[in-house]
């Protein structure tokens, strides 16, 4: 009787260690949650861009939308994604807590732009903004 307990807690105790544990820091600043949230769009981390982005069903659908452009990528197209770097045109602050900010990538250089919002130190972005710019 108590080996199929002690298998049991051995099993649990494995896929416990196993699990990655996903934490990942706050952005102390707009730039830093918009730069975060870029780079891991990206390199195909969604989990990570979702951190970084305003909770909500509106920015849920679109960042899928991204993740299925990424997706739909063959596998050079993703390795290219990956190493390219973000380059930063403009950050235009537009108050105390929203900032916009004006990007490219080294792979297309075609520009895009995220708003940032703030609260209270922190973060987000809200990608509705670049789907919608009249926000």
């Amino acid at each position: 009787m108590k080996r199929p307990i002690i298998y049991l807690a051995v099993l649990l105790l494995g896929i416990a260690c196993g699990r990655k544990q996903q934490s990942f820091t706050p952005a102390e600043s707009a730039l830093d949650a918009g730069r975060e949230f870029i780079d891991a769009c990206l390199k195909g981390d969604f989990t990570k861009a979702a951190f970084y982005m305003v909770a909500d069903s509106t920015n849920d659908r679109y960042l899928r939308q991204v993740e299925g452009v990424y997706r739909n990528e063959d596998r050079s197209g993703r390795q290219e994604l990956r190493t390219a770097s973000i380059n930063i045109n403009q950050v235009e602050e537009v108050n105390d807590s929203t900032t916009i900010i004006h990007y490219s990538n080294s792979l297309d250089k075609t520009p895009y732009k995220v708003k940032v919002r703030g609260n209270k130190g922190n973060w987000l972005v809200d990608l509705k903004f670049t789907y919608n710019p009249n926000l």
